[in-house]
């Protein structure tokens, strides 16, 4: 989702940046030697959701947000370049497509979920398709599901798939009552899937699973946390991630072993930031396949804690009112049909 700010608006964000930016947690995840990269190809301007690759080391999955087509982009870490595009065939024209999951069965799960108007589309749509063994420009044919909430329409941004059960979950993304969203045991894909209000959620652009199931990483446009995974919920309030400052931050996902995640945004050339994040009490990492490139072995030491909390409070507030008036005042684009 592109959110355009008037220019005093825009000037206010600048130095609501700089003053996050001079956060230490902030400066130690833009410091050199983090496993994060640069996306370099141009067709990937509005990067909006993230998947690590699990057959195929330090290579990640991306798609762009809208006006782009049925594609999905594999880049590879070590050099920021695209090393496969996936053209889906078998589905319909994607509207808004914002995030994408890899499930437990080897297959990729895009989320064509976005609703910039909050509630104008009755249904949205999942498409899944094989990860494929060797990377290059495929075409390949996509199942393609419908999906309507119980409680009626949304926005949503997130998208996960459980590693260990398959199931999908919806986040949605609202300023007042954003909620996590479960969906069917198994997705039909000739009926409609009812996904379920489960549990209540703060404004999210992103989620991830850890790849043992046992926590979810959930993030906005100026914060992150995980939460512990119990009983197909999350637990507790859960643990602060130092994220990163990235104006349009969108997509968020952990590395194949579980160590680190990798928090990216819109924009053309954006970057990718890699911040390890410590295996909380329910969850251990998955042993480490290897020391690829966006993995664990060329992650930096964990990033400290921020030395002033109050502050970076008062930034989140400030910030988060400066988006939600620039939403209120800006009209959205009309939905495409």
């Amino acid at each position: 989702m592109r959110l355009r700010l008037l220019p005093s608006t825009a000037a206010v964000a600048v130095v609501v940046a700089s003053g996050f930016a001079l956060a230490p947690a902030a400066l130690a995840a833009a410091s050199p030697g983090t496993s994060g990269f640069t996306i370099s190809d141009p067709r990937i301007k509005e990067s909006s959701g993230l998947a690590a690759s699990r057959i195929h080391p330090g290579v990640y999955w991306t798609h762009n947000d809208s006006d782009d087509g049925p594609y999905v982009y594999a880049v590879d870490s070590a050099t920021g370049k695209t090393v496969a595009r996936i053209t889906l065939t078998g589905i319909g024209k994607p509207r808004d497509v914002e995030a994408i999951s890899l499930g437990p069965d080897g297959q990729l799960y895009v989320g064509d979920i976005g609703d910039n108007l909050g509630g104008s589309w009755n249904h949205v749509w999942i498409y899944r398709f094989p990860e494929p063994k060797t990377l290059g420009d495929l075409t390949l044919k996509a199942e393609q599901f419908t999906v309507k909430y119980a409680d009626g329409p949304r926005n949503a941004e997130a998208l996960m798939v459980h590693p260990v059960t398959g199931r999908v979950y919806i986040a949605s993304k609202d300023e007042r009552a954003g909620g996590l969203y479960e969906g069917p045991a198994t997705l039909s894909a000739s009926g409609t899937n009812t996904f379920r209000r489960i549990g209540d959620v703060p404004w999210v652009t992103d989620g991830a699973f850890s790849p043992d199931g046992g926590r979810l990483a959930l993030r906005g446009y100026l914060w992150a946390k995980t939460y512990p995974w119990k009983d197909g919920k999350p637990a507790g309030d859960g643990e602060q991630v130092a994220a990163p400052w990235q104006g349009q931050a969108e997509s968020v996902t952990y590395t194949a072993d579980g160590s680190t995640l990798m928090f990216g945004a819109e924009g053309v050339g954006s970057r990718v930031v890699a911040i390890p994040v410590a295996p909380g009490p329910s969850s251990s990492p998955a042993p480490a396949a290897s020391a690829a490139p966006g993995g664990p072995g060329a992650a930096s030491p964990a990033a400290p804690e921020g030395g002033s909390f109050g502050k970076a409070a008062m930034v989140l507030v400030v910030a988060t009112g400066l988006t939600l008036t620039a939403k209120r005042i800006l009209r959205r684009r009309p939905p495409r049909r």
